[in-house]
């Protein structure tokens, strides 16, 4: 069964300008040193060769994998999402632990994921624990240490960058 690629307007910008940039800029920079180095003659001991030719296989391989994801992406934007209380894909939703700590998550493809930021993937445990859940549920996050019960706070749908 294939999983769809859901991703954010912004994920999918910067899939875009990564793919851009391998296009216009890095692929043809290595081109041209290839070539040079081609030029150069013996091409079994030639560092600039064997290392740009490596290079190229690597961006032409991130090349196909960008163009892949863009193809199989569903671009939903959680801005123009009718709000709900009710959380699925592109919401943020805050939440407490027993203790009381508060944390905010928001939910977004796997291309996206970015802990720092708290961008979590729709796929990963801690949002299926959250998906379909409302405002003011309990739902019971699977951790390390055990099971935890959580209480979700709140639950916004906005542009997340």
């Amino acid at each position: 069964m294939e999983i769809k690629n859901y991703i954010t307007p912004a994920g999918h910008q910067r899939i875009k300008d990564e793919l851009l940039h391998l296009l216009d800029t890095e692929r043809p920079t290595i081109v041209k040193t290839v070539t040079w180095a081609a030029s150069n003659g013996d091409r079994s001991e030639n560092a600039d060769y064997q290392y740009g030719k490596k290079r190229l296989r690597e961006i032409d391989r991130r090349i196909y994998f960008l163009t892949k994801r863009l193809e199989d992406a569903v671009v939903v934007d959680p801005e123009t999402r009718e709000q709900t209380d009710q959380v699925f894909f592109g919401a943020t939703v805050t939440f407490a632990d027993e203790d009381g700590t508060e944390t905010t998550v928001a939910i977004v493809g796997v291309d996206e994921v970015d802990m720092d930021k708290g961008h979590v993937s729709w796929i990963s445990p801690i949002a299926k624990a959250l998906i379909k859940a409302r405002e003011g549920d309990t739902v019971k996050l699977a951790t390390p240490t055990g099971m935890k019960a959580v209480d979700i706070l709140r639950v916004t749908y906005q542009k997340l960058l």
